[in-house]
């Protein structure tokens, strides 16, 4: 008899473990997925920032080889101050639109592969806790 009197309340107590431990999981697997979509909209953001400095530095070029163009129709038909003058803002064009190539390809690299790696790995890491955990019970 005392064995049977045991035995509803030790139900009742794995019952309630098994529901705590689901919720546990729950909970794991919400916060696994808040980071991921954190992480994959700082990726975009990088992305769409690379992105723009990239357009921009191909329109700071269109200017520069207007410049250039400029250049040497002046250095052609005018004295040399007014061809120099303007050879030196081509020059500072270029140097502008170098810089803001390198910052979008920079900014391009950061963001891609656009993949929640640091997620991944915590999902990984979580999976692998709950296996051995599991298990060794």
């Amino acid at each position: 008899m005392p064995t049977q009197t045991t035995e509803p309340g030790r139900q009742q107590s794995l019952g309630g473990a098994v529901k705590e431990v689901s919720e546990h999981a729950s909970a794991l697997l919400r916060l696994e997925i808040e980071l991921a979509k954190t992480e994959l909209a700082n990726k975009v953001k990088a992305l769409g920032i690379g992105i723009g400095l990239g357009l921009g530095a191909l329109l700071i070029l269109l200017y520069a080889i207007g410049f250039g163009f400029a250049t040497a129709a002046a250095a052609l038909a005018t004295v040399v101050s007014t061809w120099l003058a303007l050879l030196i803002v081509f020059g500072g064009l270029l140097l502008l639109a170098g810089l803001l190539g390198a910052l979008a390809l920079g900014s391009i690299k950061k963001g891609s592969p656009p993949i929640p790696n640091q997620a991944i790995q915590e999902a990984k890491v979580t999976a692998e806790a709950l296996r051995s955990d599991g298990g060794g019970s």
